[in-house]
């Protein structure tokens, strides 16, 4: 089933901005405009906030409806300067037996975590680290990235957007903050996952494409101490 996310994943990926873009007039690369009121979080490194991140996927059930599920325990990290797109970096890690599915039969959940699936006594981590970043807009890049599923590692690439950010508000929130959404597909056959894969002659009971979506919050540098309480409620 369409286990990655994932990636984050998201988590994120799981998640990051990218490589400047060519400017049309000049050829030039341009970053993302810091100086917008919402994009005012400052460089450094920033770890997911797991109260404010959800990383699920689905996959096609029988040629009729898209099978949905998740991933609970999670983390991620971002490495986030807005004046450097390229430098920015992302990598995840999924515990794979926090596998989250709604009203599953009978012995199910179990039957997934178990050998003929994600096998979970080997390998109970997927990972995502990203290889590289391209800024597609000004809030949006296509992120890059090593995903590694059932000991299979394979490029899997996402698109994520810059949802918002600030630098923090002592007391209430006193670390800067970030958010991004990020979505893609991956193969379940590259990683091994054969079961019930459709056929030239079946649909198959699992499509082979799993798509995945990850939004999540960073938490980032401590609030700069001329940010004040007053600051917070204006």
């Amino acid at each position: 089933m369409k286990f990655k996310a994932l990636a984050i994943l998201s988590a994120a990926a799981l998640t990051a901005c990218s490589d400047a873009p060519e400017s049309p007039a000049t050829g030039e690369t341009t970053a993302i405009d810091s100086t917008a009121p919402d994009i005012t979080a400052p460089a450094g490194e920033y770890r997911m906030d797991p109260s404010h991140a959800t990383l699920v996927f689905r996959i096609l059930h029988m040629g009729l409806s898209h099978y949905t599920a998740g991933f609970s325990d999670f983390s991620a990290t971002l490495d986030f300067d807005p004046a450097a797109p390229e430098t920015m970096a992302v990598s995840a890690v999924i515990n794979v037996r926090s596998l989250t599915i709604p009203n599953p039969p009978e012995n199910f959940h179990d039957t997934l975590l178990g050998p003929d699936w994600l096998q979970t006594e080997d390998y109970p981590t997927i990972t995502f680290t990203s290889t590289g970043v391209t800024q597609t807009g000004a809030r949006s890049a296509t992120v890059e990235g090593e995903l590694t599923l059932l000991g299979v590692t394979v490029p899997v690439t996402m698109e994520a957007d810059y949802v918002g950010g600030y630098p923090g508000f002592h007391p209430h929130d006193p670390q800067a903050r970030i958010s991004f959404s990020a979505h893609g597909t991956l193969d379940r056959a590259d990683f091994g996952m054969t079961q019930y894969l459709p056929t030239e002659n079946s649909p198959g009971a699992l499509s082979n494409e799993i798509e995945f979506r990850i939004d999540a919050e960073f938490l980032g540098p401590p609030t700069p101490p001329e940010i004040t309480e007053m600051d917070y409620n204006q």
